[in-house]
């Protein structure tokens, strides 16, 4: 579980803002916004990723990467929608599951958020983006998180968004394969690698 990262500025910003974001799913509803306020998590957070150990070539840089956390963590605050709803941890520090036994295959990923959609008992995963770039519509990131929380857990996706937190106040919602196709596309992809 450990990889050697060549740390860059925009690889520091990430962790800094998912962790604070992530922090909240453990807090009951009520308190995910009075508990701490977020800003102040995120400024504890960035401590681990400030000089040379996030890859800022000034402090004028970190400034501005900084910036855009606290813009981040500010669109949230102001547009809370899911966050402020009931949520779902799965009870693994990294889900995942066997895809395929015989040919020794397991899938893992870590899911940003996932929302619990009390009218039909199911999931509807959220994904955060903090970078400016659009995710590309054929990318199987949400096709294999929904492969890995249907199979880590007792309940049905019925969704997943994006949510770019640098260029949005609320998700994009993406449209999803059935558990059977994503299956026979991440099955296909992982056995070719």
């Amino acid at each position: 579980r450990h990889q050697i990262k060549v740390m860059t500025p925009h690889l520091a910003l990430r962790p800094a803002v998912h962790a604070v974001l992530e922090s909240l799913s453990v807090l009951p509803m009520d308190k995910r916004f009075s508990d701490e306020p977020l800003l102040a998590k995120y400024k504890r957070e960035w401590q681990k990723v400030s000089g040379q150990q996030g890859g800022f070539q000034s402090e004028q840089e970190e400034a501005g990467f900084y910036k855009r956390g606290e813009d981040m963590l500010r669109r949230v605050m102001d547009n809370p929608g899911p966050i402020k709803t009931l949520a779902v941890k799965i009870q693994q520090d990294l889900p995942y599951y066997w895809l395929s036994e015989d040919e020794n295959i397991i899938l893992c990923g870590k899911i940003d958020w996932l929302e619990y959609l009390p009218d039909s008992d199911a999931l509807h995963i959220i994904d955060f983006k903090t970078g400016k770039v659009k995710e590309d519509e054929n990318s199987l990131q949400l096709p294999i998180y929904k492969l890995l929380v249907e199979n880590c857990q007792q309940r049905e996706v019925a969704k997943a968004s994006y949510w770019y937190l640098t260029l949005d106040d609320g998700m994009v919602e993406q449209g999803l394969p059935s558990t059977a196709e994503a299956h026979e596309t991440v099955y296909k992809i992982a056995k070719d690698i």
